[in-house]
C-alpha cells in the first residue's frame, strides 16, 4: 500500500485526507449527507512532506489547518448555514487554538512546577514533575471534554473514522457491514501522537536543566516543532513495525488512551466516514500516480 489515508472527526461528520485532496462528509439536519472535496495545497503534498523530521512539522501544521477548516465547514452544515466563513474567522480560530493548547499543556504546568521548585533540589526531578503535571492536565482535559454530549458524538465519529481506516488497510469491503467489527483504535491516531509529544517533552526539557524562567518559557514554545517532528517519526515507525513486541509495547499507551477520545459509532456514523473515504479516494484516482507518504488519523 503506497498511501495510508487518515482523517479527523468533526461536528456530525468526518474529514479524510488523501494524496492530493481532502473530502469532508457531514450529516445535515435533515439527515442527508453534504460532501465537499477540496484540493490540498502544495506544501501538504510536495517534497517537504517526504523529508524525515521536516515532514513532522508539516504534519503538525497540516493537521491544525485542515482540521480547523473541516471543523468550521462541519459547523456551517450542521446548523444549516450556507454562507462562506470569512478567512479572518479561520485565522482567529487557529491563533486561539495554538495559544490555548500551548498555554494549557505547556505554560500552566511550568508555572505550577515553579511554585514547587523551592522544595525540589534536582533539575531532573523538577522537569519530571512538570512533565507529570502536563500529562495529568492532558488526561483531565480529555476526561472533562468527553463529558459533553456534543463531544461524545464527535468521539463516536472519531471511532467511525478509525474503523473505516482499519478496514481499508485490512483490505475489507468499504461497506458498513464489513467495517462494523473493526477496532475504534488506530496506531497512527493523533491522540497517540500527542501523548508521544508530551512524553518526549519531558526528555528534551530535562536536557536543558532549570534555566531562568524566561528561557524556560521560550524553550517550551520554540522547541515544540522539534519535539513534534521527532514524535511523528516515532508514531510512523511504530505503525510500520507493529509485529515487533517492543513496538507493540511502545504504541500500547497511545492505543489505550484512545478509549477516551473514541466511542463506538452507529451505522449512520460509519456511513458518513465511508462516504468521506470513498470521496477522497475517487478524487485521488483522477490525479497522478500515488506518492510515498501518509496522513495521520485523527
Amino acid at each position: 500500500m503506497s498511501f495510508f489515508y487518515g482523517g479527523q472527526a468533526v461536528i456530525e461528520g468526518v474529514m479524510m485526507r488523501g494524496q492530493k485532496n481532502m473530502t469532508i462528509a457531514v450529516r445535515r439536519p435533515d439527515g442527508e449527507l453534504a460532501v465537499a472535496t477540496k484540493p490540498l495545497g502544495g506544501v501538504y503534498t510536495g517534497l517537504l512532506r517526504r523529508i524525515p523530521l521536516v515532514r513532522g512539522v508539516i504534519v503538525l501544521i497540516e493537521s491544525m489547518s485542515l482540521g480547523i477548516r473541516a471543523l468550521l465547514y462541519s459547523v456551517k452544515i450542521a446548523v444549516g448555514e450556507e454562507e462562506e466563513i470569512p478567512s479572518g474567522v479561520f485565522a482567529g480560530v487557529i491563533a486561539f487554538s495554538l495559544i490555548f493548547a500551548v498555554g494549557l499543556f505547556f505554560i500552566v504546568p511550568l508555572f505550577l512546577t515553579r511554585g514547587l521548585d523551592p522544595h525540589i533540589s534536582s533539575s531532573l526531578v523538577s522537569n519530571v514533575v512538570e512533565g507529570s503535571i502536563r500529562l495529568a492536565v492532558f488526561v483531565i482535559y480529555l476526561k472533562v471534554v468527553g463529558l459533553m454530549p456534543d463531544i461524545k458524538r464527535v468521539f463516536a465519529y472519531h471511532g467511525a473514522e478509525h474503523k473505516v481506516i482499519n478496514a481499508y488497510e485490512d483490505g475489507a469491503s468499504m461497506e458498513v457491514e464489513a467495517v462494523r467489527g473493526y477496532r475504534t483504535a488506530h496506531p497512527r491516531c493523533g491522540t497517540g501522537f500527542l501523548l508521544v509529544v508530551l512524553i518526549l517533552a519531558i526528555l528534551v526539557f530535562a536536557l536543558l536543566g532549570r534555566p531562568p524562567l524566561w528561557l524556560r518559557l521560550v524553550s517550551r514554545v520554540a522547541l515544540l516543532p522539534v519535539i513534534a517532528a521527532v514524535g511523528y517519526e516515532a508514531i510512523r515507525f511504530g505503525a510500520a513495525h507493529l509485529k515487533n513486541r517492543l513496538v507493540r509495547a511502545f504504541v500500547a499507551p497511545g492505543l489505550a488512551l484512545q478509549s477516551m477520545t473514541t466511542r463506538e459509532p452507529d451505522d449512520r456514523q460509519l456511513e458518513v466516514a465511508l462516504t468521506a473515504l470513498r470521496g477522497v479516494m475517487e478524487a485521488d484516482n483522477l490525479e497522478s500516480a500515488p506518492t510515498q507518504q501518509e496522513a495521520v488519523p485523527g
